[in-house]
């Protein structure tokens, strides 16, 4: 399936120096990138918070690629998914931990403070956000005050991302199968009510 808005060609020096960067660390240009190219400013300006998010310190940065995924499989942003999977080997995180997060609450193999942190991902991507008090209180005797913020900052990030990845029709570009990854643990099928019954 292609993009809901078709990509563009990548120029200009900016655009030569993103080319350069992204054939590194992928190998090729992402299409996402044309997509957003139509509006250099607004990838400009992405990138750059961006940036900038991955020199916050003050959350673990495990429980900061968990989030983030959790959010991004709520919101079902395959790109986000697969991007930050990717990204878990490059940085030297536990990509077996990242490789099951879309089914993290029947995974075995994370910790009550990683499942409570993941938990708060996925009630802050609904709509509306559906964090507790309760669930913040044990994430601020978890992580500390500056943490929870910075927690809660990630998952906004990545609400932005994708959500507009979603509505711009921005898919997986299998980044991890490239490098050998197995693929990314399915995330589990509710259950659809039995004919007949009353849910």
């Amino acid at each position: 399936m292609t993009t809901r808005v078709p990509p563009t060609e990548v120029t200009g020096l900016y655009g030569s120096l993103v080319k350069r960067a992204t054939r590194s660390m992928f190998g090729e240009v992402p299409e996402s990138i044309g997509v957003l190219w139509h509006h250099p400013a607004v990838f400009k300006d992405l990138m750059g918070v961006g940036r900038k998010s991955e020199k916050w310190d003050r959350l673990d940065p495990n429980l900061a690629t968990f989030a983030q995924m959790a959010s991004a499989a709520t919101v079902g942003c395959e790109f986000c998914l697969d991007l930050h999977y990717f990204r878990s080997r490059n940085e030297g995180l536990d990509e077996v931990k990242a490789r099951e997060v879309p089914r993290w609450r029947e995974s075995a193999v994370f910790t009550p403070v990683e499942r409570r942190v993941m938990e708060y991902a996925e009630a802050m991507s609904q709509t509306p956000p559906a964090v507790t008090d309760e669930l913040s209180a044990a994430l601020l005797h978890d992580l500390g005050p500056a943490g929870l913020v910075e927690l809660a900052a990630r998952v906004g990030l990545m609400n932005a991302t994708a959500r507009s990845n979603v509505a711009l029709g921005i898919r997986s570009e299998q980044f991890a199968a490239s490098c050998g990854l197995p693929p990314i643990a399915p995330r589990p099928v509710a259950a659809a009510p039995a004919v007949g019954s009353d849910a």
